[in-house]
């Protein structure tokens, strides 16, 4: 029987490293349970988790990154109060900081649909359909994961980063959407390895000092439970 509840936890202001650990254990656990039901032939449900977090200053390379997009040696990081991890993710380097809304779903995709393009092109759809809430038409951009401004034009810049691993159709990390993020530091980087292009952040499109996380956080909730066709508890 498929399982379309998601519980919903939003850990705050947290460590990258801590939350990253703290992944793997409910991804873990999510693919235990799938082995065994193979092995034993049982039907455990299998559970699905929806983490929002805010990081400190961090930086993060994917699998098949390249360093050299990093521009910071460790000393100059120290300087800026960042700190810097290699991860188990696709996608190249990116910026995690205080006011981004940050999400993670740990989902077995078995329980909605086996694509990983399809999850993909949903997690960019329920951005799109939030920043519209807010006046702001956004796009994909072909060949590159995430969500634009202005594509196809000199003053394409972009808004919200993803990178994500699957395996046995479990999902982890997810998506960053800057809303009132320190746009400085994505100067000390090459944003997802794609040179030549800007980034920008939810309040600096509205002109406002602020926007309020809570009510971003609610949008792509809905916008995720109606893709999904999935219940929050």
């Amino acid at each position: 029987m498929l399982n379309k509840q998601i519980a919903l936890q939003d850990l705050g202001f947290k460590d990258y490293k801590d939350t990253w650990d703290y992944q793997e254990v409910l991804f873990k656990a999510i693919v235990d349970t799938k082995i065994k039901n193979r092995r034993e032939a049982t039907n455990l449900q299998t559970k699905n988790h929806f983490l929002f977090v805010e990081h400190p200053h961090v930086y993060t390379l994917g699998k098949s990154g390249d360093f050299s997009n990093m521009l910071l040696n460790e000393e100059q990081l120290a300087e800026k109060g960042a700190t810097f991890y290699k991860i188990n993710r696709g996608g190249d380097i990116t910026y995690h900081g205080p006011g981004q809304v940050v999400g993670y779903p740990i989902l077995d995709l078995e329980n909605f649909f086996t694509d990983i393009h399809k999850y993909l092109r949903f997690l960019e759809e329920m951005i799109i359909l939030t920043l519209d809430e807010y006046g702001l038409k956004a796009t994909r951009s072909d060949g590159e994961t995430g969500v634009w401004l202005d594509t196809g034009t000199p003053f394409a810049r972009k808004i919200c980063a993803m990178g994500v691993r699957a395996s046995r159709w479990v999902t982890m990390h997810g998506f960053a959407l800057n809303v009132n993020a320190d746009l400085g530091y994505f100067d000390n980087i090459v944003p997802c390895g794609i040179r030549g292009k800007a980034v920008t952040s939810l309040n600096v499109e509205l002109d406002v000092k602020e926007v309020s996380m809570n009510e971003v956080k609610e949008k792509l909730l809905k916008h995720f439970a109606n893709l999904f066709e999935a219940e929050f508890f």
